[in-house]
């Protein structure tokens, strides 16, 4: 898969900083990296990390939504003592 050279993303951005001729031999070389299981373990924590923050996010939109039902019963109670009690 062809990289998308119109997106620069933020370990580009730091492997730049940190070193413009490491950048360059990666990028604009091809030259492999000294030590690929490195990469190769850092690509698995972000992708473990990226699961958390997915699984943070659902339980958050959960959690608005039970809110929002516990509102409504709230509205409707209210409504309902009005009405009959």
């Amino acid at each position: 898969m062809a990289k998308d050279r119109s997106l620069v993303r933020a370990s580009d951005i730091g492997a730049w900083a940190f070193c413009q001729r490491a950048w360059w031999l990666a990028n604009v070389q091809g030259a492999e990296h000294e030590n690929p299981a490195v990469l190769t373990r850092g690509t698995a924590a972000h992708e473990v990390h990226g699961e958390t923050v997915r699984q943070a996010q659902s339980m958050q939109r959960l959690g608005l939504i039970l809110l929002g039902l516990g509102g409504l019963l709230l509205v409707l109670a209210v409504l309902f003592w009005f009405l009959f009690g």
